[in-house]
């Protein structure tokens, strides 16, 4: 899932695009002003950056964080719409959008930029997780270590990266792993998540990769 940092003080503004963009699939911080932004920039895949800000402006802001992190493509969105400006943010940025702007129009200047930048969602971050989607290898980022999983461990694991933030029925996983009806009271599945969990879970008495959710199943939640 492609990360997006999103820098704007306007509320109305910013929850409209933050929620255009969670439903085109991107995962998004949303900051209001530049403070702590260090933080967050060196997890995600681009920076959406407005220009009015308070305390620094996004100028500034952006040029500090081109600065730190050149591989991270910065989108501009700015109502700012003076050559002067838009040379000035593109003096650092890398694309520059004026206000207003139609979502759809965000989204495919933001996988330019992705493209360009040669960002794929082809690797995601869960807890301690670091997972590539392409041959679902999975490395432990505390120790660096690769973890196996075998047989249906990796067909049930590779599911839930199919449905991630998905809550999924007992009866939904043990069909599309098991491709058989599932028939109340087996504990097949239960038995698989178990060994799953002591592979993958810092704790596996106490999951965070994958959740139990009372009465109905399980989440993989990024």
């Amino acid at each position: 899932m492609v990360r997006i940092l999103y820098i704007e003080d306007e509320r109305e503004i910013g929850g409209w695009v933050k929620k255009e963009l969670i439903e085109r699939g991107y995962q998004v911080t949303w900051l209001q002003s530049g403070e702590g932004v260090d933080q967050y920039v060196s997890e995600v895949d681009l920076i959406l950056l407005d220009v009015m800000l308070p305390g620094l402006d996004g100028f500034s802001i952006g040029k500090r964080m081109k600065n730190k992190h050149p591989n991270v493509p910065i989108l501009m969105l700015s109502a700012r719409s003076a050559v002067e400006d838009k040379v000035e943010g593109l003096s650092f940025a890398d694309d520059y959008l004026t206000k207003p702007f139609h979502p759809d129009e965000l989204s495919a200047r933001i996988e330019v930029l992705l493209r360009r930048f040669q960002k794929h969602e082809d690797e995601l971050i869960i807890g301690h997780l670091k997972v590539s989607t392409k041959d679902m290898r999975i490395i432990n980022k505390n120790t660096g270590e690769e973890i196996q999983l075998t047989g249906k461990q990796y067909y049930l694991f590779q599911f839930f990266i199919r449905h991630l933030n998905q809550i999924l029925t007992k009866e939904q996983l043990y069909e599309g792993v098991w491709g058989q009806p599932y028939v109340e009271g087996d504990k097949t599945l239960m038995v698989h998540i178990r060994y799953l969990r002591e592979k993958i879970e810092e704790n596996p008495a106490k999951p965070t990769i994958i959740e139990t959710i009372r009465g109905i199943g399980y989440r993989v939640k990024v």
